[in-house]
């Protein structure tokens, strides 16, 4: 009896859930062995943090209802370590540490925050990257009085969803955001004059080209001189990828991201694939895609569908990635959705007011409901495995401008 070909997919965030569940509709279950490695029993709709951290409860999504029947076999524990050569994974559960082999890994690791350094950062302010930063957020928040202020570093997306939920939900406290650039930059002469009027609406304090230096227990220092007070300091200023890849003999870029081709396969070992956050893809106009669940999903459907391709002898799928628009939730009311261009750039279309809250939150549900739908409803074929053979020969076309571009 053929042994059965050994997938593992590390990570059950947006990216690592979808591609588990589209491959296993994708594969017979006789011919494959695969298996979701995760730290918690449960999905995490990350997309929904500052909602959990502001005291708003989330529909719980276990992981173990999400994948019944389908074949996926669950393991919940943290990675240690990725031996690329031997095709080996360390993994440390509740009770012990083991090696899995794999003849094809998926590596969908993600993101978690960033400080950048910044002294005080990491000792003293909070993040919603995860549901155990969210929850900690939480219950600093719950433990403010009316009057005491909370500052929010980082004009980014997450940076304005965050200061517009907690000034929202804490009408009584003193929001003060803090951004490198002006507010919302990036977005359309409507988009952003949208966020102002939210901002003011909400009376959160904005501090416009104020890079903060220190974080201390009580307060933010800027760049200026500036000392902002703070008895909760909240940062958005990025996202960093897990370390464990750049750890690896596996090819990434100088910020550990895994270099990919058009596929998601790794260019340095062709039987790894890199999704979502930890992965280096080239998009339209060889810009790199930026770490988000826009991003994220349709590199998941890229990788399963190329492996079971590749698996079953059928034409391997290319799909160029691009984007149509950012969604951005102002709270439960308010929302903007501006949008963009194939490379993400604003353009000066921009919808906004409730109905773009109504859309966010569409968008929102329909990425849960997409990972527990990973063909999107449509009729799934299992094919046969029709070829092992030898382990596949490097991958050739690195995108090198993609690489270049992100390195600066």
């Amino acid at each position: 009896m053929q042994q059965q070909h050994r997938i593992i997919v590390l990570g059950a965030g947006y990216s690592g859930a979808i591609a588990a569940g589209r491959l296993a509709k994708r594969l017979r279950r006789e011919d494959v062995a695969l298996t979701l490695v995760n730290a918690e029993p449960d999905f995490v709709e990350r997309v929904r943090m500052h909602q959990l951290a502001v005291g708003q409860e989330l529909r719980p999504r276990p992981f173990s209802e999400m994948f019944a029947g389908t074949g996926v076999a669950l393991k919940y524990a943290k990675v240690t370590g990725i031996d690329a050569d031997r095709r080996t994974v360390t993994v440390a559960g509740a009770e012990s540490t083991e090696e899995l082999a794999y003849d094809t890994l998926v590596y969908a690791l993600g993101s978690g925050w960033s400080t950048q350094g910044v002294p005080g950062a990491d000792e003293h302010a909070h993040e919603i990257a995860d549901r155990s930063g969210a929850l900690r957020l939480r219950e600093r928040l719950a433990s403010l009085a009316a009057g005491q202020p909370v500052v929010v570093v980082g004009g980014g997306l997450t940076g304005l969803e965050a200061a517009t939920e907690i000034a929202e939900a804490r009408p009584d406290l003193d929001v003060t955001l803090a951004a490198r650039g002006e507010l919302g930059d990036w977005l359309s002469p409507k988009g952003r004059t949208h966020v102002r009027k939210v901002f003011d609406g909400l009376g959160i304090t904005v501090h416009e080209h104020s890079a903060v230096t220190e974080v201390a227990p009580d307060r933010v220092t800027t760049a200026d001189g500036a000392s902002l007070p703070s008895a909760a300091t909240v940062w958005t200023t990025g996202f960093a990828v897990h370390p464990i890849a750049g750890a690896t003999t596996l090819e990434v870029s100088g910020t550990g991201r895994i270099v990919v081709d058009a596929t998601m396969r790794s260019l340095s070992h062709p039987d790894v694939y890199a999704i979502g956050d930890a992965a280096l893809v080239a998009g339209p106009g060889d810009k790199p895609l930026r770490m988000s669940c826009a991003s994220g999903v349709p590199t998941a459907w890229q990788a399963a569908d190329a492996i079971a391709a590749r698996l079953t002898g059928t034409k391997v799928p290319k799909t160029p990635i691009r984007y149509f628009n950012q969604c951005i939730s102002l709270g439960r009311k308010e929302g903007l959705i501006q949008y963009v261009t194939a490379d993400d750039r604003a353009r000066n279309a921009a919808l906004t007011g409730r109905l773009a809250a109504v859309y966010k939150e569409v968008i929102c549900k329909g990425a849960a409901w997409g990972v527990a739908h990973p063909t999107l409803g449509a009729p799934a074929r299992r094919r046969p495995i029709v070829r092992t053979g030898p382990r596949p020969a490097p991958v050739t076309g690195t995108p090198a401008t993609a690489q270049a571009a992100e390195q600066g």
